[in-house]
């Protein structure tokens, strides 16, 4: 099938990213932490790791960090609903450290 416009790079970024991504939850975290978080969030804080269902998001400041503990609740409710594959399990905890960088 030949196309009549080439596609935007952004799509064939993604496509491929996905495939390469591999099948834990932090990845699939990662993948639509801007999506569930929004920029300013996602500006200040951002997924670490994930161990036994507790995400650890690093945050650019103590203030930030307090602010995501207060929306926390509604951040892991969105963030379960956009990861959605069963292999890799629900998130049961969100926690928020301070890490510069």
């Amino acid at each position: 099938m030949k196309r009549r416009e080439p596609r935007r790079i952004a799509a064939a970024v993604r496509s491929v990213a996905g495939q390469a991504a591999p099948p834990t939850t932090l990845a699939q975290v990662q993948s639509c932490w801007e999506d569930v978080a929004g920029a300013a969030v996602v500006a200040a804080a951002r997924p670490l790791s994930e161990h036994d269902g507790v995400l650890t998001i690093a945050c650019e400041s103590s203030s930030w960090a307090h602010e995501l503990e207060l929306l926390s609740r509604d951040l892991l409710a969105r963030l379960n609903e956009a990861v959605q594959e069963p292999s890799t399990g629900r998130l049961r905890a969100l926690r928020f450290v301070m890490r510069a960088g």
